[in-house]
């Protein structure tokens, strides 16, 4: 999942990122609300996290654009220890969720899984496909026969595809969401990691496969319907 981070201590945006990219989060990170502002209604993120105090632009002032832009984008607003009116404020309008600093990045991790688990109407921490389980929380991707702990990238592309199976994403999508749109990797890379997650699929003796739709993109299919 990508998600952005909206906060102006440098030093703490990279500590934050450094976590979330080691729990096979992608993230952008900005410093002043502006950019956070821009960033989300250009991009497609799964979900932010905002301080309040920023340069530019305040995050309450950020938060309250997006929702009357009517995007739905859950966000978790970072808030100074023992700022109540902060928190109520937030809430009020429209953030999900807010974490007071200093905060435990066990607790940032918990929270924002359960915050994008509520949005996407998640019960299980698993998706499932065909005789193919994607676990959120371990990041393993496994069938009866075993299971294997994908890669980062790996994650993120099969996190995709099994969400949303039968859905042909483009090479262009991918390169966007799990690498980022400012990124400058060769689109090739799609197809590399397609090649990889195809014979992790082909190990497991999946009942489904990654469909290649010429020109257009890739999907996961049943593979009595797919033609690898």
């Amino acid at each position: 999942m990508r998600i952005l981070f909206a906060e102006d201590e440098i030093s703490l945006s990279r500590a934050v990122c450094a976590v979330l990219k080691k729990n096979n989060f992608e993230v952008d990170p900005v410093y002043n609300g502006r950019d956070a502002l821009d960033y989300i209604t250009a991009g497609e993120y799964d979900g932010a996290i905002l301080d309040i105090m920023m340069p530019e632009m305040d995050g309450i002032s950020v938060l309250k654009e997006i929702r009357a832009e009517g995007m739905d984008i859950p966000v978790i607003m970072l808030t100074a220890k023992g700022e109540v009116d902060d928190k109520v404020l937030g809430l009020d309008s429209g953030a999900n969720d807010y974490l007071p600093k200093p905060f435990d990045m066990k607790e940032l991790l918990a929270r924002l899984r359960a915050m994008l688990r509520t949005n996407t109407a998640q019960i299980s921490s698993k998706l499932n496909f065909g005789n193919v389980s994607l676990d959120q929380t371990t990041f393993e991707m496994s069938t009866a026969l075993g299971s294997h702990k994908l890669t980062n990238k790996e994650y993120q592309m099969m996190e995709m595809l099994i969400s949303s199976p039968r859905r042909i994403f483009s090479a262009d999508t991918f390169l966007e969401k799990i690498w980022g749109y400012e990124s400058d990797v060769d689109i090739n890379v799609v197809w590399v990691y397609v090649s990889y997650l195809r014979k992790k699929l082909t190990s497991l003796g999946a009942d489904i496969s990654i469909k290649a739709t010429r020109n257009v993109g890739y999907s996961l299919e049943k593979n009595d319907q797919s033609a690898t």
